[in-house]
């Protein structure tokens, strides 16, 4: 699989990963020995990132990717931090910082953390010099190699872009989520600054098997924070009101070839855009890991996929249907 240089870590990664929430919770219960088919499954295709956070199972998702590592070298760990507390200012003290980062590295089993990302902080920790002098130590006594910042906004996006140090942005962009090519895109990729794209498939509404009266288990978020009742609400089908994004997702699929699925076609075009490293798509089950793998062909020379004749779709139907209620709020 085509690798890209993930920002100022100077790592190279491949141009899909894998996005483990859906291994910890919050996506309905995952077995281990699924989880760990999972992980096994995407590495076999040639997925060299994993992306993972302290909070996911609360730490069941890097201790199941240590578990797979375990005496292997070849997978890049992406983790992140700041949701163990309240999410308030003094939490994102040093000492926090230290606990935290010591927590992940036994998950996972390793002495230095590839990349940690603060995990959508409030603006003031993004703002605040201090948080990156806490993270700069983190770096200078061989606890994390590089740090990055998941952000909700595109405002929160461009404050930690112009930090020296950060090598790396975590950030919701989808077909249903445009407003990261306006100014994000293009203000990482002058910078050298990676780019993570996350929720690629806004929470499986472009999985393109969903309908209207399709439901979910209490314990998915999919069911519980429809509103931002537990966290963000962009976490959650990208913030879009769900029947106005099936009949989103409806369209895109009835623009493609035979043959070419709504979510191959939708990794495939974040792939595409400039300034994007990689995307990191999550997986309940081997099917879905080798698929979101599998999506890195439609790129190659000769795939019956035109990307930017579907790139025109996603976007009349973007300023039709979603622009007005979305672009405004992250």
């Amino acid at each position: 699989m085509q690798q890209r240089t993930l920002g100022r870590t100077g790592r190279e990664v491949s141009i899909v990963g894998l996005g483990t929430w859906q291994l910890g919770a919050d996506w309905g219960d995952v077995s281990e020995d699924d989880a760990l088919g999972v992980l096994a499954a995407a590495a076999d295709q040639g997925v060299t990132l994993f992306d993972t956070a302290d909070v996911y199972g609360d730490g069941r998702s890097e201790s199941l990717i240590g578990q797979f590592l375990r005496g292997r070298d070849d997978v890049f760990v992406a983790t992140k931090m700041g949701r163990r507390q309240p999410q308030e200012l003094e939490a994102y003290s040093p000492e926090n910082f230290r606990v935290w980062t010591e927590r992940s590295r036994r998950n996972l089993g390793v002495e230095t953390l590839d990349l940690v990302q603060l995990h959508c902080p409030p603006s003031a920790v993004i703002d605040a010099d201090a948080t990156y002098d806490a993270l700069d130590d983190l770096v200078s006594d061989g606890s994390i190699a590089a740090y990055g910042v998941s952000v909700e906004t595109v405002d929160q996006a461009l404050s930690a872009i112009s930090r020296p140090g950060v090598a790396s942005i975590q950030i919701i962009f989808n077909p249903l989520r445009l407003k990261p090519l306006d100014e994000v895109l293009p203000a990482a990729e002058a910078a050298g600054v990676g780019i993570l794209a996350r929720v690629p498939l806004a929470s499986g509404l472009l999985s393109g098997k969903y309908t209207t009266d399709t439901t979910f288990a209490q314990n998915d978020h999919r069911s519980y924070n429809r509103n931002g009742e537990a966290f963000d609400r962009g976490e959650t089908f990208s913030g879009v009101d769900f029947e106005v994004g099936i009949q989103a997702a409806n369209e895109l699929a009835a623009a493609l070839p035979e043959g070419v699925s709504l979510p191959q076609a939708s990794l495939a075009w974040i792939m595409s855009r400039a300034g994007v490293t990689s995307v990191i798509p999550g997986a309940r089950n081997t099917r879905q890991a080798v698929s979101n793998a599998e999506a890195a062909a439609l790129l190659e020379p000769g795939a019956d996929f035109d990307v930017e004749a579907f790139d025109v779709v996603v976007r009349d139907v973007y300023d039709r249907l979603l622009r007005a209620d979305i672009h405004p709020l992250w």
